[in-house]
């Protein structure tokens, strides 16, 4: 019965209208997207009065030097414009994007910076390597930042191909300098977050002077623990 019924339809579809067949409307276009303007603007980031002190490494891997070198630059050179003493950014190489999230935690655990800069670059290729390094890769630095408390600036490009990775880079709008500027400012709130810094440095709530007011204070009786 099916059968009959699409053979039927497939008729209808190419008989002329003095038959007396009615023809079905055809669908409308589809919509075009919506371009929302607001969804593209580029982050304000701060420029914290203690960068100074802020201690910034930069781990960039071997693979795709040409990119991941202009990227590794722009993040050091933000760094700077930042007010990041010279003396407290630490750069260092890996093979490879895989081994990012070991150097990471290597780093973060020898106490020596507040925030890490991981800087790659993965091109898709024919078969599903691609899919398997980013996704590793991501997962992996995210676990290292939350288990160490030292924020790790995701800098790894993950393209379709290599005009994208040179649009992203050395060709166009350098990734890299917000990567840098990210980690400024996530370094100075996790130094006044557990009371490296000046006090009020960044007034994110943690500091002393801005912090009384928003977070409340410990109850003195009985409580539920978790």
């Amino acid at each position: 019965m099916a059968r009959f019924t699409t053979s039927v339809v497939a008729l209808v579809a190419v008989l002329p209208a003095s038959t007396g067949f009615v023809h079905a409307p055809s669908r409308p276009p589809l919509a075009a997207p919506l371009f929302d303007a607001n969804a593209v603007n580029d982050v304000d980031f701060k420029t914290p009065e203690g960068a100074a002190s802020a201690r910034v490494g930069i781990i960039k891997t071997k693979w795709n030097p040409k990119i991941v070198d202009t990227l590794a630059d722009g993040a050091k050179q933000a760094c700077l414009d930042a007010g990041v003493d010279a003396d407290n950014i630490f750069e260092t190489k890996v093979p490879g994007a895989w081994e990012l999230p070991s150097a990471a935690r290597f780093l973060a655990l020898s106490g020596r910076v507040d925030a890490i800069v991981c800087v790659g670059c993965l091109i898709k290729g024919d078969t599903l390597h691609f899919e398997h390094i980013a996704e590793s890769v991501s997962s992996g630095l995210m676990s290292v930042q939350l288990q160490t408390s030292v924020p790790c600036a995701f800098g790894v490009l993950t393209v379709l191909d290599e005009d994208q990775a040179a649009k992203r880079s050395y060709a166009g709008d350098n990734h890299g300098i917000s990567w840098g500027k990210t980690a400024v400012e996530m370094a100075c709130l996790r130094q006044e977050a557990l009371g490296l810094a000046k006090k009020g440095t960044m007034n994110l709530g943690f500091s002393d002077e801005d912090g009384k007011a928003k977070m409340p204070a410990p109850s003195t009786g009985k409580g539920v623990f978790f």
